[in-house]
């Protein structure tokens, strides 16, 4: 707000400066020759004079009348002289002409400076009230807005952020209260998800203290040698011990079942899309970048058809694989590949340089699971696996395969 402040005092002191200085000019420039337009139309006259023109007044503003000094008395010569209007003399085809003028220089001077002034005073009003919308409109909105992303960063998502109705604002603050509703929205659900993962930990540990309390005695009972003689109770010991062992696989079974469960909220809006969209978002992302880093783009020629699925997770899908190609290829080349089975588009990403073995293909769509190809690129291992996940909501698939040194990985959608 002092910024804009100080830019609206800057504004004015230079209008300020501008309307003096033209001023100045206006009034300095009248007192040549230049500002005294009589001179011109006497030009004018003399020169229609020499042609030995017929002259006629009325095409003049400031020229009053010509009078020729030819032969005349003394007294005509001073009469000649003493004019009541304002003159000026020329020689005209060896005669003397006295050319008659009304001009009042001052009242045209005032006529122009004040036009000058409406001019200059139109376009400063018209400046002002720009900065004054600028900073009703544009400024003051920002100002109300600018700390929301950094509370929004430390955690306080709880407050709706107040709508803004102005076309500039509108969907900006409609799309950081549907970010702010999407955090809160993903913090209760990250703390239900611990509050479930907490409460199935303490049951399924209190359900495992009964089986290995029962090994625990029956093993000691037998470690004491209680039943040495009775083989048939022996073998009913070592029966229930097996069967307890059993009760903590399963219990075993369910902790990670429960760990391997869907930990991501993926929301997908599925309708219908046009192949062309995400394509040209792909290669509209990637053909710079890609070209900053030397590495070819290839994108074959496709027919455009329309998709089913939610087009902004598609490309989401698509970007996944082009950075994963980025990552873990050799950095020659990637291409983008098209084809049809049945009612299915079929697109396929693909990089040279893949050392990833058939065994580790297996487990590219793992959560969590890095192949040994990874080097020191960072990474969570979540990536193919959220794209799998992506795709079978799309009610599509997605798979890969290793061939010539080439990774290649295939998005399929259903066509609509």
């Amino acid at each position: 707000m002092k910024s804009f402040r100080k830019l609206f005092a800057v504004a004015i002191i230079g209008m300020i400066i501008i309307a003096l200085t033209a001023n100045l000019i206006v009034i300095i420039g009248k007192k040549g020759d230049n500002g005294r337009p009589y001179r011109v139309e006497a030009e004018r006259i003399a020169y229609e004079i020499e042609q030995g023109k017929e002259i006629d007044y009325s095409g003049y503003k400031y020229i009053t009348g010509v009078t020729k000094l030819e032969v005349m008395s003394d007294m005509q010569i001073a009469e000649y002289f003493d004019a009541e209007d304002d003159y000026i003399i020329k020689l005209v085809n060896g005669y003397l002409y006295r050319f008659d003028y009304s001009f009042n220089e001052k009242d045209n001077t005032v006529k122009i400076v004040i036009i000058v002034n409406i001019c200059l005073g139109v376009s400063f009003l018209f400046i002002i009230l720009l900065l004054i919308y600028f900073r009703v409109k544009l400024i003051g909105p920002f100002n109300k807005m600018a700390g929301l992303p950094s509370e929004l960063a430390k955690g306080n998502i709880t407050a709706p952020i107040e709508a803004e109705k102005n076309k500039y604002f509108g969907d900006f603050v409609w799309g950081l209260n549907l970010l702010r509703e999407r955090l809160e929205k993903g913090k209760q659900q990250d703390l239900e998800a611990k509050k479930n993962n907490k409460s199935l930990i303490l049951s399924l540990s209190h359900d495992i203290k009964t089986p290995l309390g029962i090994i625990e005695l029956n093993s000691k009972a037998l470690q004491r040698g209680l039943y040495e003689n009775d083989k048939e109770k022996k073998d009913r010991i070592a029966g229930v011990i097996n069967d307890k062992c059993g009760e903590i696989k399963d219990y075993v079974d369910q902790i990670i079942k429960a760990s391997k469960e869907d930990f991501l909220e993926l929301e997908v809006n599925n309708s219908d899309f046009y192949l062309s969209k995400v394509i040209e978002n792909i290669r509209n992302v990637y053909a710079d970048k890609l070209e900053l880093l030397q590495i070819g783009l290839t994108v074959e020629d496709y027919t455009d058809c329309l998709l089913k699925g939610d087009v902004d997770r598609a490309i989401e899908v698509l970007q996944n694989l082009m950075e994963n190609a980025v990552k873990y290829g050799d950095g020659k080349e990637i291409k983008l590949s098209f084809s049809r089975e049945e009612n299915s588009q079929l697109i396929s990403v693909s990089n040279t340089g893949c050392t990833l073995s058939d065994t580790e293909l297996l487990h590219i769509f793992d959560s969590f699971w890095r192949g040994s190809n990874v080097g020191t690129n960072n990474g969570s291992g979540l990536g193919l696996y959220i794209c799998k996940q992506l795709m079978n909501r799309m009610n599509g698939d997605i798979f890969a395969e290793i061939h010539d040194g080439k990774m290649i990985v295939t998005a399929v959608f259903g066509m609509s």
